[in-house]
């Protein structure tokens, strides 16, 4: 009996299987198309009944729809130089209205050495576009337009995080007003690039190629949480302009509205200062530092953070309590990952606020570390202080003091005010005190518009590194008091 049983399945097995050889290979396809049918019809159900991708579809377009209307397509054009002469160029990029007089938001490096400018409106209407104002150290620029009918975009109170969500808006390779999605990959990235001084970039995987520069990224409520400015393309040193590879870089929203509410109101950006020079860990590590405090924190210190290298004496910092070989690990309350992050983000902060800061110092009794806090009451960063070598070079020609021109030092010249950088005071009898006296407005730098002290510095800091010579000729275009425009040539050493 137990054998009969135990044989039973095996002959319903073998039932079947003759069954199937007597019907044949056709009758098994007609089964199996009959179940793909039957799924593809509950799929379709299920798929018109309302699933979660159509509800997903359908926050990606209200984004696209609340977004659209603030997005612009900048076009710029003008004259630069070059080995054969002076040659035309046309740029493009993108950009977005910031508020409901006219202002739009870009790149400086989209607008940079134009004498026209153009933006372009979601529904075809081009207007006219004059540059208000540029900080090229951090990459941002505001160009002002007729504000009649303007849509301005929808700005977040604070920068995003890892994980949420984003989307990115501009012209890749000119196919204006497209979109991407993708997420936050990581904050605080530094990519090393030489025309920005100060990086605290969003990173993302939302595909991002040339023409997206200055176009806005936005969080899935589509307000504005970062503006794109580069990308990385895994060629060279990695980071430029070039075809997308994964990830791109945006200026978090905190910078942005600091920046252009300054460039607004006065012209210039006001920056904080702290008074301390802060490599990353990682170099620390690497190099053989001279300092044994160094040494000994290389050795000691595992994790990220920023390692002072120097304190200036009587700075915020020095007065605060910091000291050569603290890493700061936080500010004001943010993680620091590297130099460039902090550097940034002291930048940031306006001069007598008071910040905390979170270190680790070295102890070499204990063979570690204590962590400490403490409070900082920044100061103010003056444009003159990273480029001493430039001011000494100017006074050595007899040009004593600059400053950033504004309506009440033109009232005081007689002059009519014009952004830019006003002569203030020269050494009578120098080589220039004739060509520019008191009141002479600077308006270019080597044919380059700029609107403020800070941009006239970084203006030739930029042409000193580019032609790596002790000795050049600085070109300045100048409006002089009596109303006349020159391009005066001056030799510095």
């Amino acid at each position: 009996m137990r054998r009969i049983e135990f044989l039973g399945p095996s002959l319903v097995v073998f039932a079947a299987a003759g069954v199937l050889l007597l019907v044949g290979p056709t009758a098994v396809r007609q089964v199996s198309k009959g179940i793909v049918a039957s799924q593809m019809n509950s799929a379709q159900e299920r798929l018109h009944t309302g699933s979660l991708l159509d509800q997903m579809s359908q926050a990606s377009r209200d984004v696209a729809i609340f977004v659209e209307p603030s997005v612009v397509h900048v076009s710029s054009s003008g004259d630069s130089n070059s080995r054969s002469g002076r040659r035309n160029f046309i740029n493009s990029g993108s950009g977005w209205v910031y508020d409901d007089d006219g202002h739009i938001v870009t790149n400086a490096h989209v607008v940079e050495g134009a004498t026209r400018l153009e933006v372009q409106m979601v529904d075809g209407e081009r207007r006219e576009a004059k540059l208000l104002g540029t900080d090229l150290r951090t990459d941002i620029a505001v160009l002002q337009v007729d504000a009649q009918g303007l849509v301005p975009a929808r700005r977040a109170t604070q920068d995003p995080q890892q994980g949420d969500m984003v989307f990115a808006f501009g012209s890749p390779f000119d196919f204006r007003f497209s979109m991407s999605n993708g997420i936050v990959s990581g904050l605080g990235r530094a990519a090393g690039i030489s025309e920005i001084e100060y990086e605290n970039f969003i990173q993302t995987d939302a595909a991002i190629n040339p023409g997206n520069s200055g176009g806005p990224l936005t969080n899935t409520k589509g307000h504005v949480v970062g503006m794109t400015t580069a990308i990385a393309t895994g060629q060279g040193n990695g980071i430029s302009q070039g075809q997308f590879a994964g990830i791109g870089l945006a200026i978090p929203i905190s910078m942005i509205d600091n920046v252009v509410d300054q460039l607004i109101d006065h012209g210039e950006v006001v920056k904080g200062y702290l008074g301390v020079s802060m490599r990353d860990m990682e170099e620390i590590s690497r190099m053989r530092m001279r300092d044994p405090l160094l040494q000994t924190t290389s050795n000691m210190f595992q994790g990220d953070g920023a390692a002072i290298v120097f304190v200036s004496p009587l700075s915020p910092a020095e007065i605060a309590g910091l000291r050569v070989g603290d890493i700061v690990t936080q500010f004001a309350g943010q993680r620091i990952q590297n130099a460039s992050q902090l550097r940034s983000m002291i930048a940031s902060r306006q001069p007598n606020e008071r910040i905390s800061i979170d270190l680790w110092r070295p102890d070499a009794l204990k063979k570690g570390g204590d962590m400490i806090s403490l409070q900082v009451v920044m100061g103010q960063l003056k444009p003159e202080t990273n480029s001493d070598g430039i001011v000494e070079a100017l006074r050595n020609v007899g040009i004593k003091k600059l400053i950033t021109a504004t309506d009440a030092a033109a009232q005081q010249f007689g002059v009519a005010f014009e952004r830019g950088v006003m002569v203030e005071e020269v050494v009578l009898g120098s080589s220039v005190s004739d060509i520019m006296p008191p009141g002479t407005m600077i308006v270019e730098v080597f044919g380059q518009k700029i609107n403020n002290l800070d941009d006239f510095y970084t203006r030739i800091t930029r042409q000193i590194q580019a032609s790596r010579r002790l000795e050049f000729i600085l070109v300045l275009g100048v409006r002089q008091p009596n109303g006349s425009v020159e391009r005066v040539l001056i030799p510095l050493q």
